[in-house]
């Protein structure tokens, strides 16, 4: 098998589990988070650099690199891997967020989608065949079924006729997938509806992937419904498994979902918001560009041993944003990638020491969280 989980430990206080994801390209500690590296990079960062921060795995966007610069340049290249010089393990999202956020500019049938590319306008069918024959050229360890992620809110009605379409399209997923060396998992959606969820996963466990996407969450709906969908999701998931609950990089959400169960996160939002010139620290977010960082000498965290906050003041990174230097955007994504990378350590580290409430409750207090509440 291209990826095998291995249960370390379970914590005595939450459904956290500390373990180990074996793939072609190395060894993953979980509960992990994924760096997005959308076009082929981590916006604004070197594979060195991503590697000094301690990221173990990153994830690239199989809808971006179809159409820019194609997954037959990048096999010619010898994969995804060697491409953008990455020689750790890599996962690739399907595509499907990315087509179904298109809106009027894409038309859902049987076979696929039919879809206007954002670049130049022109048509492209991206069909569950297609997504994985893009993927397989990519060379990804681990890639994801092409599905249907329902908006938030939606119909009971709509929110079923997307599943069944996921779970059908998950089936021509696995049937087309032909590489042994990576691993293809589905993709659990149903939006915020229990039995939609349910049967999503008893279909999707029925066709036996090696591991789970928690698909359809984090689109705009409260963090406590998210919470309790999660709640009641992944006990149902196999604990042989890794499940991976998609497009979540909250600080706060990323303790929240390791307690319920969740071993893989990814998102954008610490480099997104890091070029805006927002940083996350241990006494919660700092916006770099206020007035009263102006003279303000001390590092971003005095906490934070990354390269920024051992080397910069946040008088200075406020100089670069508002003289729109490179540098600022550079090292504040630097500071943010570092710090979610460090506190899913901590996480691990405090799995293992039987101690992550006491870290959940420190570390939202500190930040300025609600630790009944779950967030702000």
């Amino acid at each position: 098998m291209a990826v095998r989980y291995e249960l370390i430990k379970q914590c005595r206080h939450s459904g956290a589990r500390l373990g180990k994801l074996h793939t072609p390209h190395g060894v993953i500690e979980t509960p992990v988070f994924m760096p997005v590296g959308t076009q082929a990079t981590v916006k604004a960062m070197t594979p060195e650099e991503l590697k000094e921060n301690g990221a173990e795995i990153i994830l690239s966007n199989t809808y971006h690199l179809y159409l820019r610069p194609g997954a037959e340049l990048i096999k010619e290249a010898g994969g995804l891997h060697k491409f953008m010089n990455w020689d750790r393990p890599i996962l690739t999202d399907s595509g499907g967020f990315q087509v179904f956020s298109l809106g009027p500019l894409r038309k859902v049938s049987e076979e696929g989608v039919t879809f206007k590319s954002h670049l130049d306008g022109s048509t492209h069918l991206m069909s569950p065949e297609k997504a994985v024959e893009i993927q397989m050229a990519l060379g990804a360890d681990i890639i994801m079924a092409f599905d249907e992620c329902a908006p938030y809110p939606c119909t009971h009605e709509y929110a079923e006729a997307a599943l069944d379409r996921t779970t059908r399209w998950a089936a021509r997923c696995k049937d087309a997938h032909m590489r042994d060396d990576q691993a293809l998992f589905g993709i659990v959606q149903g939006s915020m509806y229990r039995d939609l969820r349910e049967r999503s996963i008893r279909e999707l466990v029925n066709l036996d992937f090696p591991g789970y996407g928690i698909g359809g969450l984090s689109v705009g709906e409260p963090k406590p419904l998210m919470y309790e969908v999660l709640d009641y999701s992944v006990p149902l998931l196999p604990a042989d498994k890794p499940r991976y609950l998609m497009g979540v990089g909250s600080p706060d959400c990323l303790i929240e979902g390791v307690m319920r169960g969740v071993d893989m996160f990814d998102c954008v939002l610490p480099t997104r918001i890091a070029r805006n010139g927002t940083v996350m620290t241990s006494g919660g977010r700092v916006v770099i560009k206020n007035a009263d960082n102006a003279r303000d000498f001390r590092p971003l965290d005095e906490e934070c041993s990354c390269y920024t906050c051992r080397n910069y003041s946040r008088a200075y990174l406020r100089h670069l944003f508002k003289a729109e230097e490179i540098l600022g955007l550079r090292l504040t994504t630097i500071h943010n990638l570092h710090f979610l990378l460090t506190l899913m350590k901590k996480v691990r580290e405090a799995i293992f020491n039987d101690t992550l409430p006491e870290l959940r409750n420190e570390f939202f207090t500190k930040y300025g969280y609600d630790t009944e509440k779950g967030g702000k």
